[in-house]
């Protein structure tokens, strides 16, 4: 039976974590216009709390739904930002590189703020999401999510940086950190995307019969896994860096946003639920 006072908390929290998120942003983007150094510990520390409060809206929601909270739109969406909002805090306090905020903080709003607008009631589990590999599948999937969602941000920092004025401009690393940090977070991805996509096979021949069924969903994460493996091998050998590099992240977050988002809406399939 679902109890009232954790829905409670859940939608209060939620709404608190997308004020948090968007405050947040707005905070980085004052950092990035002015000379304010108090201003990016601000953004950051926002967002560190909205990811705190995110947290307890996740847990709250397991208990109050019996089950892990990642079997729906509204669920999937919400571990989504989660995902994002872990991998930059992370990147950020490694890299010191503040001036990421005006990008991956307004992007965790903008997922967070998808999540919002889903259905959020708990319905029960359909038949092929009651295994123990969901938490495995759907957990390693947000981890490389956010991996690419902190690549993506640096790339666009790549790609813009010889366009940037004033102070903003001095608070981008140079090409080399941004090229480095770009390879890391993709690497990170990547590893997590491989064990998704090895514990989804693994869970589609118990649930389906088959480990691989051409399912829309199945196809584009397929796609996206090769863009980000012709990216990293080419980067291995010294073929791509720089601008080249800048740009696969681009395309393979674009991907990314399409099988999670695009195909739901166009390639409905096995995984329509999510």
């Amino acid at each position: 039976m679902q109890n009232n006072t954790l829905g409670n908390i859940e939608s209060i929290g939620f709404m608190a974590l997308l004020i948090l998120y968007f405050a947040g942003s707005i905070f980085y983007f004052i950092y990035a216009g002015a000379k304010k150094e108090k201003a990016a510990r601000a953004g950051y520390i926002l967002v560190l709390v909205g990811f705190a409060v995110h947290t307890l809206c996740i847990i709250a929601r397991g208990v109050n739904a019996g089950r892990l909270p990642l079997t729906n739109q509204f669920e999937f969406a919400s571990a989504f930002a989660w995902g994002i909002a872990i991998c930059f805090l992370v990147f950020v306090k490694k890299f010191g590189f503040d001036a990421l905020g005006m990008v991956v903080a307004p992007l965790v709003f903008l997922v967070a703020g998808y999540a919002f607008m889903q259905n959020r009631e708990i319905n029960s589990l359909m038949p092929a999401l009651q295994s123990g590999w969901l938490g495995f599948h759907v957990c390693t999937a947000i981890i490389a999510y956010g991996g690419f969602g902190v690549a993506f941000g640096v790339a666009l920092f790549f790609l813009l940086k010889g366009k940037l004025k004033g102070s903003l401009a001095e608070r981008v690393p140079d090409e080399k950190t941004l090229d480095n940090i770009i390879y890391r977070a993709v690497s990170l991805g990547f590893l997590f995307l491989t064990l998704c996509m090895i514990t989804g096979a693994i869970w589609a021949k118990r649930a389906w019969g088959s480990y691989w069924n051409w399912d829309p969903k199945e196809t584009w994460s397929l796609i996206t896994w090769i863009i980000y493996a012709i990216f990293l091998h080419l980067r291995l050998r010294g073929a791509v860096s720089g601008r080249k590099a800048a740009v696969l992240a681009v395309v393979g977050f674009v991907c990314v946003i399409f099988t999670y988002v695009g195909v739901n809406l166009l390639l409905p399939g096995l995984h329509s639920y999510a």
